[in-house]
């Protein structure tokens, strides 16, 4: 089986020059930009915008990053687009916000369509054989994804596989989170999302990660790196090893390779640039277990998810009443909203029958006043479902015996 090469480049600020030289340095190490862009072809860069925001609060690709690819690619005669789909703002306003757009008049590359989009077929997909995909995505011959790495409330991590979730608009991403409850679908769902997209080149943004509450509201931790792969689920492995994750609580990256998309194989990797070792971080702050689903263990769980599942939980004295958490929220009825006639700046509740466990509020909240909870079941639950199996395997002895 051909390697899959991952390329590691050490780059420690975000200094314009030395982010050229570091990309232009990764991009060589997997034969130039010259290999992912053709003169007369569309490219569409899709860099990780969660939401407009400082790049020093490590939730976006930064700026200089993405500014630094766009460089490497002014030269080559395609015509250049980018964006993504924010959950709660539109494309133009979030990349304007954030710093972006002096990097895209400097090197000539528009904003695309991510607003809008359109339903297209996905025959190879696993399970989701049609995706609504944005415009930009649609019209263009190849992309170019810039992910940042960073921890997620859901899925533990996102890097590679994640970014795509942006080439669905905006408000559609809250209908599939409805639509797609259960942590381990929706992990295929993005599976998916990549068979049919394909990007041609993975880039993440490490030179400054985010741990903890991530992927909005964590903490900027430096890890000097950046990353480049053609093979998503190889380059999420690397990014995992070096936060001291294991791949293995990734769902993404098992699926990845059950779709084919790439390897996690460490002994099919071939790592060039720098050393692996070199960017190691193993007090790097992320959960070490994997996510939790309700519906993967038992349905008579569901009675009692909120004991078991970890649960968004807002803490009032940051809590600006903005609003936006409850916007966010997928399911209808919302699985929390403000008080009928309540007091101004009392922050919204949550009905948590209802809620999904999806953690938009949180992912979406730009006041970092929402944390997710890990109920004592959580932590207990192992140990219950071994009981759980243990009482399975008595009741199939005895109805054998019977027999």
């Amino acid at each position: 089986m051909p390697q899959s090469v991952v390329a590691l480049v050490r780059c420690e600020s975000y200094d314009d020059t030395a982010v050229c030289a570091a990309v232009a340095k990764g991009i060589a190490l997997l034969e130039g930009a010259q290999a992912f862009a053709h003169a007369g072809e569309k490219i569409v860069f899709k860099p990780n915008v969660l939401s407009s925001s400082d790049p020093s609060d490590a939730a976006i690709a930064h700026p200089a990053v993405v500014g630094g690819i766009f460089s490497a690619f002014a030269g080559l005669g395609a015509t250049l687009s980018f964006g993504d789909s924010p959950a709660v703002e539109s494309c133009a306003g979030a990349l304007t916000r954030s710093g972006y757009m002096p990097y895209a008049e400097k090197y000539g590359v528009a904003v695309a369509d991510f607003d809008a989009g359109q339903d297209v077929a996905n025959p190879h997909g696993v399970v989701h054989r049609t995706l609504h995909l944005a415009n930009g995505i649609c019209d263009a011959d190849g992309v170019i994804s810039i992910a940042k790495l960073k921890t997620h409330g859901l899925i533990r991590y996102t890097g590679a596989i994640k970014n795509q979730f942006g080439c669905i608009p905006g408000i559609r991403k809250g209908q599939y989170h409805a639509r797609i409850p259960n942590v381990f679908d929706f992990c295929q769902m993005l599976v998916d999302i990549n068979v049919k997209v394909r990007p041609r080149l993975f880039v993440i943004d490490g030179i400054v990660g985010m741990e903890g509450n991530g992927p909005r509201n964590g903490d900027p931790r430096p890890l000097n790196v950046l990353l480049f792969s053609t093979d998503p689920i190889a380059l999420d492995t690397i990014a995992a090893t070096i936060i001291n994750l294991d791949p293995a609580f990734v769902p993404t990256i098992a699926l990845g390779v059950s779709a084919h998309l790439g390897t996690s194989d460490l002994h099919e990797i071939d790592i060039v640039g720098d050393s692996l070792d070199s960017f190691k971080c193993p007090t790097f702050n992320v959960q070490r277990k994997p996510p939790l689903s309700v519906s993967s263990i038992n349905p008579i769980f569901g009675a009692i998810k909120s004991r078991i599942i970890p649960r968004p939980t807002i803490v009032a004295a940051r809590c600006t009443a903005c609003g936006t958490c409850v916007k966010a929220c997928p399911v209808e009825p919302k699985a929390l909203a403000f008080a009928k006639g309540g007091k101004p700046r009392v922050p919204p509740r949550y009905n948590y029958a209802r809620c999904i466990r999806c953690y938009c509020c949180q992912e979406t909240c730009p006041a970092r006043a929402i944390k997710i909870y890990e109920p004592l079941g959580s932590r207990l639950l192992p140990l219950f479902v071994k009981f759980w199996i243990g009482l399975e395997g008595l009741r199939i002895f005895r109805s054998k015996k019977k027999r």
